[in-house]
């Protein structure tokens, strides 16, 4: 039986380019149109196109600032450093990346997939911490769109959340203390706050069920435990533009409240595995402003995409569904996230809130 892996991500333009950017938003925006209420699909598209046209003229300073995002050519980096990973393993495995908002875009993928005849799929979305926006998203837009495209059944298995493998949180907390390490920065002095930044939400999501918020607390007292931080806080870089309530508190509103505190902040992106203008400008630029503006020096961590276990990580995740065996043998058990059969994760069993 053919197989292809398909890694999931958000995507972003590498290039600043007006038009790209545009599209890129809109698409985000009529993505999320659930949060409002549309008369049609047609009205959807026109509200997403407005707030894509009121969003663009900041976005588009951020790119032109870094030059374009670096997503793309990361994800390519790890899908190839997957594939030869399962290839060293003895498997035959062809292994995609496909993108929520970017090329190459997942009914693209989808449309591939098929060409090259693949008969089990199984999607792995890069999100460390599973979302409704996010980690859902990505896995239903794949399976809908195999289920779109003519004459193709493959089996579909997918994978959710995975921050709790225990690799993972090695090579995080691991990255975290080099990275210190290197800048001289002690975490247990009394001067030195930190601070994990997660990727906000909409509240309607979290009221809804998603467990979101509950990852991010879990993942974050792990992370600190294993590091022996016993003092830190939790901001949320969130994007509020429907006039909606979002997670909270800011993350610019967690480090303006450490003035006078501390000296300086070491900062965790703890929600990302790919550098992106979510860390590149809003943490190492706008963040960075914060937090001088108010006599701290900012450390941020960074993202540790090209860690060299990540695609054993990876390899470890999907070995159970190339080999045939029981996933739960690897603590893979049925996503409560995502109800549908076929749907995995590490998190099934977390206590509701």
């Amino acid at each position: 039986m053919k197989t292809g892996v398909v890694l999931l991500n958000f995507g972003e333009p590498a290039v600043p380019d007006r038009d790209v950017v545009l599209e890129y938003l809109t698409r985000i925006f009529f993505d999320n149109a659930d949060l409002e209420e549309a008369e049609s699909e047609d009205a959807a598209w026109e509200r997403s196109r407005e707030l894509a046209r009121k969003r663009l003229p900041s976005l588009m300073e951020e790119y032109e600032e870094i030059g374009g995002s670096p997503l793309q050519e990361q994800a390519t980096e790890q899908a190839n450093a997957l594939e030869e990973s399962l290839t060293d393993r003895g498997h035959e495995v062809e292994v995609y990346h496909a993108m929520q908002f970017m090329e190459p875009l997942i009914p693209d993928v989808a449309a591939e997939l098929a060409a090259d005849e693949i008969e089990s799929v199984i999607a792995v979305p890069i999100y460390p911490l599973c979302g409704p926006s996010t980690t859902i998203s990505s896995i239903d837009s794949l399976e809908s769109a195999i289920e779109e495209t003519d004459g193709y059944e493959p089996d579909f298995t997918a994978i959710t959340g995975w921050h709790r493998v225990p690799a993972y949180n090695q090579l995080r907390a691991e990255g975290i203390q080099a990275f210190v390490d290197e800048n001289g920065v002690d975490l247990q002095d009394p001067d030195t706050a930190f601070v994990f930044s997660a990727h906000g939400t909409p509240k309607k999501y979290l009221e809804e069920g998603s467990r979101y918020d509950q990852y991010v607390e879990e993942h974050a007292a792990t992370i600190a435990s294993m590091l022996g931080i016993d003092d830190y806080e939790i901001g949320y870089q969130n994007h509020a533009n429907r006039g909606i309530e979002w997670t909270e508190p800011d993350t610019e509103a967690v480090v303006e409240g450490l003035e006078g505190e501390a000296e300086r902040v070491v900062v965790e992106p703890m929600s990302f595995m790919h550098e992106q203008s979510e860390t590149l400008v809003e943490l190492d630029i706008d963040l960075r402003e914060d937090a001088e503006a108010v006599g701290l020096d900012l450390y941020r961590v960074p993202v540790p995409h090209d860690d060299s276990r990540f695609p054993t990580l990876l390899a470890d995740t999907v070995e159970p569904f190339l080999s045939g065996f029981e996933p739960s043998y690897y603590q893979l058990r049925q996503c409560e996230c995502r109800s549908e059969p076929g749907t995995y994760c590490y998190n099934a069993g977390l206590p509701p809130q």
